[in-house]
C-alpha cells in the first residue's frame, strides 16, 4: 500500500493563502486615497507552512531530510513601503500592482502542478 499523497492538501493551503493576500492587496488599492491608511500584507507563504504540522516524510534513507494555517494581514514596515504620498498613507498603486501579479503568477503556478499531478495520477490509475 502506497503513503497519501499530500500534494493537493500543500496546493490548497496556498490557494488558500492566495485568496487572502490577493484580499488585503485588493484593500490597499481600496484605501489608496483614505488619509492615514497603512498599507497591510500578509505573512510570507513559506513562514505560514513552518507553523503547520506538515511535514515531509523521507521513504528512503538517501533522501535529503526536512524538519518543518492561517495567513493574516500584517502592517508594511516604513522601509518595504517605497513612498508616502500626499494624504500621509503607504499605498503605493504601483507595489500593489507588482504584488497582484506575483500572486496571479503563483496562483497559475499552482493550478498547472496540480492540473499535471492529476494527470499523472489519472496515467497510472489506467495503466494498472
Amino acid at each position: 500500500m502506497t503513503a497519501p499523497v499530500y500534494l493537493f492538501d500543500l496546493a490548497s493551503r496556498q490557494a488558500q493563502w492566495l485568496a487572502a493576500r490577493q484580499t488585503t492587496i485588493s484593500g490597499n488599492v481600496a484605501n489608496a486615497n483614505t488619509p492615514g491608511y497603512r498599507a497591510r500584507d500578509v505573512e510570507p507563504f513559506a513562514d505560514v507552512m513552518d507553523k503547520t504540522k506538515l511535514a515531509m516524510a523521507a521513504t528512503n534513507a538517501s533522501h535529503i531530510g526536512f524538519t518543518p494555517s492561517k495567513a493574516e494581514a500584517s502592517k508594511v514596515k516604513k522601509s518595504d513601503s517605497w513612498d508616502t504620498v500626499y494624504s500621509k498613507n503607504s499605498v503605493s498603486l504601483e507595489q500593489e500592482l507588482i504584488k497582484a501579479g506575483e500572486v496571479n503568477r503563483q496562483h497559475s503556478l499552482n493550478t498547472s502542478i496540480v492540473k499535471s499531478f492529476h494527470r499523472m495520477l489519472m496515467s497510472s490509475v489506467r495503466t494498472s
